[in-house]
């Protein structure tokens, strides 16, 4: 395949950890690990890591401690929360409150909205954006064929009975398609029901402005943005997150406490109990820095490219279908998810893992009631995610590898174990760094955190 001229050269975007990672292959072979497989979660970027490595000597408690070490925590914790709340364009009375990932931070939201209306969202959003809500009143509104009928059955859902939140996706973690967010918080505010956008996978490839756009709040994790420690964050208007129960119950969250009661803090420390994820925190703020010069121009390019290289190969091959929920959708992150016929998405992953070296996501990626949808025989689809790491070669590679399995097999053999498609026998070793992994249960399809 052509590679397709880029305005802007790969090596002007920053460089993960582990872009020339070598995996074996199950015919005792090596090759440099093509991860696809972004949107569930991302590598650390090079920036990111090195600037963990620094801060390490400095780890110490923030906030009450008076030693050196301790104060420069805290400086870097509180210049983390200023870097997220600039990266996402937050308002200047806007509160960033620290959490672990993007689920974190909507269940913590979850139990800040007022009694007083119902919490609207759509079936086509990842569990993180639909189970929180459930605990509370609550309407699923079906997604509909077009964009269009969609927004006009979210007004009319809007306007029919009152609603306090309406929790959107900004793009979906299976398609990559994006609504119009600006079109949906004018709906939304019209009808008096403030917007949660549930950024997990739009945060890592395109830039965000909560003033611009009058989002209220966002939510957002480190390990889709490149900066896997631990950290995620959930940034919007103060008053709900200021009269809301305390998300923990511990030291930091008050101000002060008796033997009969207690005085808590505002956000964000109201939400923020124990002793923070710093280097969590530093790492994500870390690659805002890094990525919000690129994400406009230079990696928006690059990925475009390749998303556009990665669905015309697709077409190609024969039985291969690319799943979409809107027939008129124009905007798409990169991300895709994929049919082959008569081979189920396990046993392609495992497939494309094992004889090429290629990493993907296959299984219904924790969103139920859409894969449903798109794919009513099985419910299940592979999924590719690309990033600022992803090379022609790595999608090239896809497209062969895919193009070899329909027109003449698999060259191993496979079958489901524990659940999960797996090469037998499988030479390869799964303990390279001797920790004992080998034998390990695997978990559930969706994974853990599952975006």
């Amino acid at each position: 395949m052509s590679t397709p001229t880029l305005a802007r050269t790969c090596t002007e975007l920053p460089r993960v950890v582990g872009a020339d990672l070598r995996v074996p292959l199950v015919t005792g072979e090596t090759i440099t690990y093509a991860n696809l497989d972004l949107a569930a979660s991302a590598p650390a970027l090079e920036d990111v890591a090195a600037h963990i490595t620094t801060l390490l000597p400095y780890y110490s408690s923030v906030h009450r401690g008076a030693g050196y070490a301790s104060q420069v925590s805290t400086a870097v914790l509180e210049s983390a929360r200023a870097a997220v709340g600039a990266f996402v364009g937050a308002r200047s009375d806007d509160v960033v409150v620290f959490t672990r990932n993007t689920t974190d931070a909507l269940n913590l939201l979850a139990g800040c909205v007022p009694h007083s209306g119902q919490v609207l969202c759509l079936d086509i959003e990842h569990h993180a954006n639909l189970l929180p809500w459930r605990r509370r009143a609550h309407r699923v509104v079906r997604a509909a064929a077009t964009v269009e009928q969609t927004l006009a059955e979210l007004d009319s859902a809007l306007r029919s009975t009152p609603t306090a939140l309406l929790a959107i996706t900004g793009a979906s973690n299976v398609t990559g398609e994006v609504l119009p967010v600006d079109r949906i918080v004018a709906i939304a505010h019209a009808a008096g029901a403030r917007v949660v956008v549930d950024a997990a996978q739009l945060a890592p490839h395109r830039c965000i402005d909560l003033a611009a756009t009058g989002v209220d709040y966002l939510a957002l994790s480190g390990h889709k943005l490149y900066a896997p420690y631990g950290a995620g964050a959930l940034i919007g208007r103060r008053d709900w997150l200021d009269a809301a129960p305390a998300y923990l119950a511990g030291g930091g969250a008050v101000q002060e406490v008796t033997r009969d009661g207690v005085e808590w803090a505002p956000a964000p420390h109201r939400h923020e109990a124990g002793t923070p994820n710093v280097l969590g925190a530093a790492a994500l703020a870390q690659a805002c820095r890094t990525l919000a010069p690129v994400l406009a121009e230079a990696a928006l390019e690059h990925e475009r490219a390749l998303l556009e290289r990665l669905r015309t190969g697709l077409a190609a091959i024969p039985g291969v279908e690319t799943l979409r929920i809107w027939a008129d959708s124009t905007d798409q992150v990169a991300v895709q998810s994929f049919t082959v016929a008569d081979r189920p998405a396990g046993y392609v992953a495992a497939y494309l893992s094992a004889e090429h070296g290629i990493g993907v996501r296959d299984g219904r990626f924790c969103a139920h009631p859409l894969l449903a949808t798109l794919n009513p025989d099985s419910g299940e689809a592979v999924r590719v995610s690309i990033g600022v790491g992803t090379t022609a070669e790595h999608i090239d590679r896809l497209i062969d590898a895919l193009t070899t399995l329909v027109t003449r097999g698999a060259s191993w053999t496979y079958a489901p174990i524990d659940g999960r498609w797996a090469p037998t026998p499988d030479p390869r070793p799964i303990d390279p760094l001797g920790i004992g992994a080998l034998g390990l249960p695997v978990g559930p399809a969706c994974g853990p955190a599952g975006h």
